[in-house]
C-alpha cells in the first residue's frame, strides 16, 4: 500500500509539471482525477504516511524562469471534487450537519486557466496565475491584451478579483484553419490553447488569439460590507467584470441537483467549454464557519461531468464461462470512473474483438458505457506504448474444468462441451432463479454458489427439492430459521410463474427475456413449443434462424426433456399466464423508448401494457423507434428523439392511448 502511495505521489508530481509548467499534459484529466482519488483513500486512511511533498498537500505547479513570481496574499485554492449525485447529496449533509442550512450559487466551470487580478485605485496594476496557490507567474502583459478584462473600473477602489481565462469553441476553430494554412501544428483544445496563449513572452501573439474571461471570486468580501457570495458577483459585475450569466442562487441542494442536470444537457450547445459545475455556499459567514483543509474550502466542491470516453490501464485479461459454456475474455483494468460509476472490469466479448482492437495486458485503454450502462473498451492508446506489455493469448482448455475448447463452425465464440463443467452448473442455475427468469427471492449469485458448494444443488430441479434439506440449511452459519421459512416459501411460489419465466430460465441459448415472452405468448403452452419446427419458429416477427435452431436444438436433447419432464412432475406451471396480444394500430409492430421519471404507471406496467397491444419496448432511441413515451426529467433520450423528429408521447396521452 505504501508503495503504492510513493508511486501515485510521482505519477501525479509529473503530471502536475507537464500541466502546469510545460503546458504538455501527458495524461487525461479523468486519469489524473482517478489517480488523486486513489491517493487521497491512501492518505485518509494511514494519516501518518502523508509526505510534505504530496500533491494533496499542494495545488501543483512550478514556475517557469520567463515570468516573474508573485506571492498571493490570500491563497488561491483548488475545489475538492465530485463525480455523482449522491456525492453531492453528501457534501450536503456534511454542510447541515454543522447546523447550517445554506443556500447555494452554482456556476459553471469553464476549462481554462485561473487568473488573479489586483487593482490599485481601480487600474490593473498586476494579473497572476495560480501557480501553486501561494506564488504564482505574472502575466500582466499578456492579461492586457484582453479586451473584457478592463484595464480601468467604474469605481476608484482596492481590490484582487479571481477568475478564468479560456478561449472559446469558434475561436478554437478559426485558429487551427490558419494554422492548418501555415502548415502549423493544430492547437489540441480550448484549455490548452488558452493556457498556451496566456504563457507566451510576446504579448502580440497573447492578443491574437482572443482570449476570453469571467470573474467568479472576491476573496475578501467583508472588506467591502459584503456577505453573500451572490452579492459579491453582483458588486464585481457592476465594476465592470465579466461575471457568467448562468450563474444561479438557489434555495437547497434539489435545485443544485436540477441545475446540474439542466447544465448537462445544454453543454454541447454552450460556445465554450465547461467539465462540471462549481457548488458554493452562498452566506461567506458559513464561509469562514466551515473553514478549509490544507488544499480545498470546505464551503465549495466541483461536481465533474461523467466522461464520455475515460482513460485507464488494461492490467489483465480472464475468461469466464457461461451458463452455455460460451468462454468469454475479460478485461482487468485499473478501477475508472465512467459516468458516475466505478468501473474495474469490462468484457471482451470474443477472440476476434480482441484481436481487431489489438488489445495487450498492460495498454492504456479508452473505454465507455454502452447506451450508458454496459462498459465497453472502445480502443487501446497504440501512443502509449512503453514495450512492456504482453500479447493477448487465447486459452485452448476451459479455465474451470480443464476440458479442451471447441469452436462451432460460422461463429466466432469458444465454448466448453462438458454439460457437467461446475462453472457452467453454477451459472446455468443462478440464471434460473433470476429476477427475469423464475425471480425466487433469497437466492441470491453468493447463496447459489454456497449451495453448490455444499452440494444441496447441482441440477435446476434439486432447487424444489430444497426443502428436503431444510434441518440442514438451518444449521448453516447466517441462515436462520425465518430465512429458510420463507426461501422455501419462495421456492414453492415461483411454481405459478408464467410460461415465459421458466422458458427464459432454461437459459436456452439465444433467447432472452423478451424473445422468451414472445414465443410463451405465441405458442401458449411449453409442450407446444417444444414440438415446433425452425420453419414454424422463422414465422414469427423478430425470430431469426439462429434463434429458431438454437430452440429446436435445445428441445431436442433427451438430457433436457428429462430434466422438463422432472420439473413438471414438481408441479411447475408451463402455460403462458400473461395478457392475449389485441392488436392495436396505435402500437401494434411498433417499437417504443420510456425515458425519464413515470408517475402513473411503473416501467415494467407500461412495457406490460405496450406489449399486450402488440408493441415492443427498446432501450435506446433510433430511426427506427416509432414513439419516445416521456416522464419527468426526460434526459437525452428525448432530445435525441426530438433531433431525429420522432414523435412524442407525454405519459397522459400514452393512458389515452390505452383507453
Amino acid at each position: 500500500m505504501k508503495e503504492r502511495m510513493e508511486e501515485l505521489i510521482n505519477i501525479i508530481n509529473e503530471a502536475d509539471y507537464n500541466y502546469h509548467t510545460l503546458d504538455n499534459p501527458t495524461i487525461t484529466d479523468q486519469e489524473y482525477d482517478k489517480y488523486l482519488r486513489e491517493l487521497i483513500e491512501i492518505e485518509t486512511a494511514h494519516p501518518d504516511w502523508v509526505r510534505e511533498d504530496s500533491p494533496t498537500q499542494h495545488a501543483g505547479g512550478k514556475i517557469i524562469d520567463g515570468f516573474e513570481k508573485v506571492t498571493h496574499k490570500i491563497p488561491m485554492m483548488s475545489l475538492s471534487d465530485v463525480f455523482s449525485e449522491s456525492e453531492v447529496i453528501a457534501f450536503d449533509e456534511r454542510i447541515r450537519k454543522e447546523g447550517i442550512h445554506p443556500e447555494y450559487v452554482c456556476e459553471l466551470k469553464i476549462d481554462g486557466l485561473s487568473v488573479s487580478l489586483l487593482y490599485e485605485k481601480g487600474k490593473l496594476v498586476r494579473a497572476a496565475t495560480r501557480g501553486d496557490g501561494t506564488i504564482g507567474e505574472d502575466i500582466t502583459h499578456n492579461v492586457k491584451t484582453i479586451k473584457v478584462i478592463p484595464l480601468k473600473l467604474k469605481e476608484e477602489v482596492d481590490i484582487e478579483v479571481r477568475g478564468e481565462i479560456f478561449m472559446n469553441k469558434k475561436t478554437l476553430e478559426k485558429l487551427n484553419e490558419e494554422r492548418k494554412k501555415n502548415g502549423q501544428p493544430l492547437l489540441q483544445n480550448c484549455r490548452n490553447a488558452a493556457a498556451g496563449s496566456i504563457r507566451q513572452l510576446d504579448s502580440k501573439i497573447a492578443a491574437q488569439r482572443k482570449l476570453d474571461n469571467f470573474i467568479y471570486h472576491l476573496p475578501n468580501p467583508l472588506d467591502y460590507n459584503i456577505h453573500t457570495h451572490y452579492e459579491a458577483l453582483e458588486y464585481m459585475k457592476r465594476l465592470g467584470f465579466k461575471v457568467n450569466p448562468n450563474n444561479r442562487l438557489v434555495k437547497d441542494i434539489n435545485e443544485v441537483l436540477s441545475f446540474i442536470e439542466e447544465k448537462g444537457q445544454e453543454r454541447q450547445t454552450l460556445p465554450y467549454d465547461i467539465d462540471g459545475i462549481v457548488i458554493k455556499v452562498n452566506n461567506i459567514d458559513d464561509q469562514q464557519r466551515l473553514g478549509t483543509t490544507a488544499k480545498y474550502p470546505k464551503w465549495a466542491t466541483a461536481y465533474k461531468f461523467p466522461a464520455q470516453e475515460v482513460l485507464t490501464k488494461l492490467t489483465d485479461i480472464i475468461f469466464t464461462v457461461g451458463r452455455t459454456g460460451q468462454i468469454t475474455p475479460n478485461a482487468v483494468l485499473e478501477p475508472v470512473i465512467v459516468a458516475g460509476s466505478t468501473i474495474s472490469r469490462a468484457t471482451l466479448h470474443n477472440e476476434d474483438y480482441v484481436k481487431e482492437k489489438d488489445l495487450k495486458i498492460g495498454d492504456i485503454v479508452s473505454i465507455r458505457k454502452a447506451g450508458d450502462v454496459i462498459p465497453e473498451v472502445v480502443e487501446v492508446k497504440k501512443e502509449r506504448r512503453t514495450g512492456k506489455e504482453k500479447d493477448f493469448v487465447m486459452i485452448t482448455n476451459c479455465p474451470m474444468c480443464n476440458t479442451p475448447l471447441v469452436k462451432k463452425e460460422g461463429q466466432v465464440d469458444y465454448y466448453c462441451p462438458n454439460k457437467k463443467c461446475p462453472a457452467r452448473s453454477v451459472e446455468g442455475l443462478i440464471h434460473f432463479v433470476s429476477r427475469d427468469a423464475m425471480n425466487i427471492d433469497g437466492l441470491g449469485d453468493r447463496i447459489m454458489e454456497d449451495f453448490y458448494n455444499f452440494h444441496f444443488i447441482a441440477t435446476i430441479p434439486d432447487i424444489y427439492g430444497l426443502k428436503e434439506h431444510e434441518k440442514d440449511l438451518i444449521r448453516l452459519e447466517g441462515y436462520g430459521e425465518k430465512s429458510v421459512t420463507n426461501l422455501l416459501n419462495a421456492i414453492e411460489e415461483s411454481k405459478k410463474n408464467s410460461l415465459e419465466k421458466l422458458v427464459f430460465g432454461l437459459g436456452i441459448p439465444h433467447v432472452g427475456a423478451k424473445t422468451a415472452k414472445l414465443l410463451s405468448q405465441k405458442f401458449k403452452t411449453l409442450e407446444n413449443l417444444m414440438q415446433k419446427t425452425v420453419e414454424e419458429l422463422t414465422q414469427i416477427p423478430d425470430i431469426g434462424e439462429i434463434i429458431a435452431k438454437s430452440v429446436v436444438e435445445y428441445f431436442a436433447d433427451e438430457s433436457h426433456k428429462a430434466m422438463i419432464e422432472e420439473l413438471i412432475d414438481l408441479g411447475l406451471n408451463t402455460t403462458y399466464l400473461g395478457q392475449e396480444i389485441i392488436e392495436n394500430e396505435e402500437f401494434s409492430g411498433k417499437s417504443f423508448v420510456l425515458t425519464g421519471s413515470l408517475t402513473i404507471f411503473t416501467r415494467d406496467e407500461a412495457k406490460e401494457k405496450i406489449e399486450s397491444l402488440g408493441g415492443k419496448t427498446v432501450d435506446s432511441v433510433s430511426k427506427k423507434t416509432s414513439v419516445v413515451i416521456v416522464g419527468e426529467k426526460p434526459g437525452s433520450k428525448y432530445d435525441k428523439a426530438l433531433k431525429l423528429g420522432i414523435p412524442i408521447w407525454t405519459e397522459e396521452e400514452f393512458k389515452e392511448k390505452l383507453k
